[in-house]
């Protein structure tokens, strides 16, 4: 496609008629088949996301983390406080329908509404989160409530040398845009930032893949999947 272009011949990007920011996302909860995000309040979720943190056998989730794993349940909540008492980030716990319990943390951040670019971030999943249908659930719910509010840019970065959380975005649906050199110090050690962001034209077939693997029937009565979520939205046209 040739670029549109102004009265000077230059080449300019398309036209967003009645363009205006988007609304913060709200602070309510988020419903799904297999998990429930919720606003994080420290009293309600912060026994359950202690026990899920610290029932892993060692500390390495915490690498690519601003923070360490928690020792102490109350020095814990405390933290858990600051964090609910922000308006960007804005930090959901990810309660799994199966055991009832929150055992995963995510947040939007980078709030842009102006612009209408948003982040997820802040993702922390303890280990009986991992690698389930509530997982990739949470992260289908948070981008729905984004693009549902308008945004035309939903962003996830992290650490480039971060393999498991590259591997992540690039399942759920994200494109990858580059590496940040030297982007932000981390824990004392510099921190290259990889880019990743999915935009508002190419949501509904990320939706649409989202939608055909969640379905039940794409679960065997064991919980194994049948067909993987990349594979299945590699068969809708872009």
């Amino acid at each position: 496609m040739s670029p549109r272009r102004n009265a000077f011949g230059q080449p300019v990007g398309p036209d967003l008629p009645g363009w205006a920011p988007r609304p913060l996302p709200s602070r309510t909860p988020m419903e799904g088949r297999a998990c429930r995000l919720e606003p994080l309040d420290p009293e309600i979720h912060g026994d359950d996301l202690f026990t899920a943190f610290t029932a892993a056998p060692d500390a390495r989730s915490w690498t690519y983390l601003p923070g360490e794993r928690p020792t102490e349940v109350e020095a814990y909540r405390a933290g858990l406080a600051a964090q609910a008492a922000g308006s960007d980030p804005i930090f959901f716990a990810i309660r799994d329908r199966a055991t009832g319990r929150a055992a995963g943390i995510a947040s939007y951040l980078r709030i842009d509404p102006g612009n209408g670019s948003i982040e997820v971030g802040h993702i922390h999943l303890g280990p009986a989160l991992q690698r389930t249908r509530a997982a990739t659930e949470a992260m289908a719910l948070m981008m729905a409530r984004a693009f549902g509010l308008g945004y035309r840019r939903y962003e996830w970065k992290c650490d480039s040398l971060n393999a498991p959380s590259r591997a992540a975005a690039v399942r759920l649906g994200f494109t990858f845009e580059g590496i940040f050199r030297n982007a932000v110090v981390v824990k004392g050690r510099s921190r290259d930032t990889a880019w990743f962001s999915i935009t508002d034209t190419e949501w509904p077939r990320v939706q649409a893949a989202f939608a055909a693997w969640l379905a039940p029937e794409n679960f065997s009565d064991d919980g194994r999947q049948c067909r993987g979520l990349a594979e299945i939205r590699s068969d809708i046209p872009a």
